[in-house]
């Protein structure tokens, strides 16, 4: 087996575009609009720095969107929701007994970014 003369490149994305955003009074909000969106399969909520959020990227397999994201580092979010938690918990269980996990991302720089984005958008 030769030696591979493939290089590894870490590139960050140097700009996320938020296209719309909902702030939502409690995480079971939150919860329960994710639930709905997904329209009963399976969904999951992101945790940073106290906020929980979901997100809708536009897809990159638009023309736009794929030369935005290679020329510019840039990507679309065409929606935002999110909810301050403090504490992080690894479900959500509303009233109605809906169970949303959510995904523990404050080792992510970029989540950890949104995060605190998200807070000062409040």
């Amino acid at each position: 087996m030769g030696k591979s003369d493939v290089d590894i490149k870490y590139a960050s994305f140097k700009e996320i575009v938020v296209m719309e955003r909902n702030f939502f009074s409690s995480p079971d909000e939150i919860a329960r609009f994710t639930s709905i969106v997904a329209g009963g399969k399976p969904a999951g909520l992101y945790w940073a720095e106290g906020v929980v959020f979901l997100y809708f990227p536009l897809p990159a397999s638009t023309e736009i969107a794929a030369k935005e994201l290679i020329e510019n580092g840039r990507v679309y979010w065409t929606f935002v929701g999110y909810a301050l938690m403090p504490k992080y918990q690894s479900t959500i269980e509303t009233k109605e007994k809906i169970i949303v996990p959510v995904i523990d991302m404050s080792s992510n720089p970029l989540f950890r970014k949104v995060a605190n984005w998200l807070k000062e958008q409040k």
